[in-house]
């Protein structure tokens, strides 16, 4: 398979420091929407959507007031992910796949740019959004990314095995080269996607961590996004103990697994220089 690793919405709240532990207070941070497109034999498929090209359009954004203004997106439908497939010479109906880590809306909101792609999500993760049970859950999904009515394939925890972790097949039986590892936490239903990369795996962990030094032993993290991760989990204990589980498989499986957030861009940078099967090695090169 050959896979590009995409930007899918930059946002750049102020306090650079607090997110990205160098810089000033007052400098804007850099925060993307790291996703993945995958050219295999199921078609297209997106790892993750980020965020829509509407949602990209100064004039169209369905982004709230509030989220826009805390979290400053760069507003360029450039850097949609329909934008980027048609660049690359195909276009929306080649994607036939999507796989979301979670549904918040920047990794779900460019789903509605592909209304004929099978979207992907963990049963408990579509629950908490279709029929939210508490007053964060109502706050934190927005309803407009799926107003679309997608084809939506649920899956469930089925006993496949990832390193040790439990792991569910993402497009059918037959297909091993993508599979869901359940991660919650962050959501009820979040999951890390590990993707087949030459002789190892890409492990996409979305919102299971936001800073790549949370995968060191020891693992730290600016205070910004520790404190923001705290507050915005749905269960926060969960969230941590799932951050531990990922570090051991980073310790275990070495070289052969390249970790990634969803949204460091020391991380997206390092997989973009690389060419599909070339990932690891540059992994090992790059100083943490």
């Amino acid at each position: 398979m050959r896979i590009h690793h995409l930007n899918c919405g930059s946002m750049c709240p102020y306090g650079r420091r607090l997110f990205q532990g160098t810089g000033g207070l007052f400098e804007p941070g850099e925060i993307v929407c790291h996703c993945l497109l995958i050219e295999s034999n199921e078609g297209l498929v997106l790892v993750d959507a980020g965020l829509s090209a509407t949602d990209l359009e100064p004039k169209r954004s369905r982004i709230p007031a509030p989220l826009r203004a805390a979290m400053r997106p760069v507003l360029e439908p450039a850097q949609s992910a329909l934008h980027q497939v048609k660049k690359l010479g195909f276009s929306a109906r080649d994607v036939r796949h999507i796989v979301l880590t979670h549904l918040d809306f920047d990794h779900a909101g460019g789903i509605s740019d592909f209304p004929e792609a099978r979207v992907h999500v963990f049963a408990d993760e579509l629950r908490g959004a279709l029929t939210p049970a508490t007053l964060a859950e109502k706050q934190r999904y927005l309803k407009h990314c799926w107003s679309h009515s997608p084809r939506w394939q649920e899956h469930a925890l089925q006993g496949e095995s990832f390193h040790g972790l439990d792991a569910v097949r993402a497009l059918s039986s037959k297909e091993t080269d993508i599979l869901l590892i359940p991660t919650q936490g962050h959501t009820r239903g979040h999951v890390a996607v590990a993707v087949r990369s030459g002789d190892g795996h890409l492990v996409h962990c979305g919102d299971a961590y936001f800073h790549r030094d949370e995968m060191n032993d020891p693992p730290s993290c600016p205070v910004g996004f520790r404190v923001f991760q705290r507050l915005i989990a749905q269960n926060d204990a969960l969230r941590l103990e799932n951050q531990r589980r990922l570090r051991a498989l980073k310790r275990g499986a070495g070289a052969t697994l390249a970790l990634f957030s969803a949204h460091d861009p020391v991380e997206l940078q390092r997989l973009q220089t690389t060419s599909t099967g070339g990932a690891f090695e540059a992994v090992r090169r790059a100083a943490p």
